[in-house]
């Protein structure tokens, strides 16, 4: 305190050289940060849900390619096994669709008729027969039924009788022959050149189980083999 009872002004002293106290953080923009790091986890779990279901498809495709092969060497084994050895030349391979009734059918080789008359059929040829058996120039019946038979002989013209039948044998009946049907041709002298004709026989029967049916002609010298097709003998079930 001054004299007189004067009081002095208080006095402050001021560094100049003093440092301010740091200024606060800038505040963020809301939702800025939170907008990138939701965009980089879908992209990464986009990412890594592709390269899961790329590797799904590829397992998958690989999977059906490994049956397909072994499913094709199987298959190939099986045919191999189901291929036969060796095929007798006077048996037939069975057709993709086998007959559901008896049926045969046969035409007539390079050997002449029987001394009796009995055509002989091709058995090298592989016949049609099913359900039925051919033996000595005749069919033998194996399911009893109602048949329908037929035949066509190629013969020649000339002037003497010629005589073409489908015969049956039972052994119901063991005095001679049956004859189911005939054809009886005759040309008289007439000076005139040799020509050629068929004869054509058909009809239905009721045939017993041993049964045996076959052709018989008249004059065998008469009958002409140039192809199999010209001369033919069958019968089938119906």
């Amino acid at each position: 305190m001054a004299e007189g009872g004067v009081p002095y002004p208080s006095v402050f002293m001021v560094d100049s050289h003093a440092a301010y106290p740091p200024l606060p953080p800038k505040p963020r923009p809301p939702g800025r940060g939170g907008a990138a790091q939701s965009l980089l986890f879908l992209l990464v779990g986009l990412a890594l849900c592709g390269l899961a279901i790329e590797a799904c498809f590829i397992y998958h495709l690989y999977s059906k390619q490994g049956s397909a092969v072994s499913g094709s060497a199987g298959m190939s084994i099986q045919d191999q096994e189901d291929i036969p050895k060796e095929v007798p030349p006077t048996s037939r391979p069975n057709p993709i669709v086998l007959p559901s009734k008896p049926v045969a059918h046969l035409t007539a080789g390079p050997q002449a008729p029987h001394g009796d008359g009995v055509m002989v059929w091709d058995m090298q040829t592989e016949p049609l027969l099913h359900e039925m058996e051919y033996k000595d120039g005749k069919l033998v019946i194996q399911k009893e039924g109602y048949y329908y038979v037929y035949s066509k002989i190629f013969f020649s013209e000339v002037d003497v009788a010629f005589t073409h039948s489908v015969c049956r044998t039972t052994p119901r009946y063991l005095r001679k022959d049956i004859e189911l049907l005939k054809s009886r041709r005759y040309y008289p002298k007439s000076g005139k050149m040799i020509s050629s004709s068929n004869s054509y026989l058909g009809g239905v029967f009721h045939f017993f189980k041993d049964d045996s049916i076959f052709v018989k002609v008249k004059n065998v010298t008469q009958v002409r083999i140039h192809s199999s097709t010209e001369n033919v003998f069958g019968i089938y079930m119906i």
